[in-house]
């Protein structure tokens, strides 16, 4: 993602605010874990309550090494009791899979159900904005108003099939699709051309300006690997179970 487009940084975060922006941000990272035991696979690694979450919704959460320390936040949906779906910021990538596969093969020779799959072939684009919802509705045959914040589907979106998320990282309502590489360019196009010249492809200068008047924390900046969720100030995102916490990795050193 570059810096800015055309506009300036400041004219592309006040557009996001007032209509709409489109990020292309396949530069990340998607992934599924499939198999019966993948929810108790996950909540080993990440803080997050992922058995409590309804088929079809997804929350931040953490990856934590065994001291607490942040690997890296993510988005991570349930999209059914089998199948998870995880969406990884692209500077940690490496470490981040490294990580999973470590596990999964610890995992996996105690006799555990998961399997994983890295999305490679498709790409993600986040619609954001007031002008989000309209633009986007005239592109599917689904009702977005039932599509309520954290939601996930996977629906036909200018005739590709696409994985949708009602989510973002502006503090504005709106989307996160993933949609196969070889439609990306045809969908970006269609949804600049449903926005009628108020919709405007953003770079990462205002995707920052707009994630920092929100209050969201970004990964290298607000937490490392020797900041823990709570001293990022993101406590919320640690899973509680019937009043007890989630057995993630770093509960598990001590």
């Amino acid at each position: 993602m570059p810096i800015q487009y055309k506009d300036s940084i400041m004219d592309s975060t006040v557009n996001c605010r007032t209509n709409g922006s489109l990020f292309d941000v396949s530069h990340m990272c998607g992934l599924s874990l499939k198999g019966k035991d993948c929810v108790p696979f996950l909540e080993k690694l990440v803080v997050a309550d992922v058995a409590g979450l309804s088929p079809g919704s997804g929350t931040l959460t953490v990856f934590t090494n065994e001291k607490g320390g942040a690997i890296d936040d993510s988005i991570v949906t349930k999209v059914k009791d089998d199948h998870i779906y995880i969406v990884v910021n692209a500077g940690c990538r490496d470490k981040d899979l490294a990580h999973i596969e470590s596990h999964m093969k610890a995992f996996k020779a105690r006799g555990g159900d998961v399997d994983w799959q890295i999305h490679d072939d498709r790409s993600l684009l986040a619609l954001q904005g007031p002008l989000a919802a309209p633009t986007l509705q005239k592109l599917t045959k689904e009702d977005l108003s039932k599509l309520y914040f954290s939601s996930f589907r996977m629906i036909d979106i200018n005739g590709s099939p696409c994985y949708i998320t009602r989510t973002g990282y502006t503090g504005e309502d709106g989307f996160e699709i993933s949609v196969p590489s070889d439609h990306a360019v045809d969908l970006t196009k269609a949804i600049l051309d449903g926005g009628e010249g108020k919709l405007r492809l953003t770079g990462l200068g205002a995707r920052d300006s707009l994630r920092l008047e929100a209050g969201l924390c970004l990964y290298g900046n607000d937490m490392e690997q020797d900041i823990t969720p709570v001293e990022a100030g993101i406590a919320w995102t640690i899973g509680k179970r019937d009043g007890q916490r989630v057995d993630f990795l770093v509960l598990r050193s001590y």
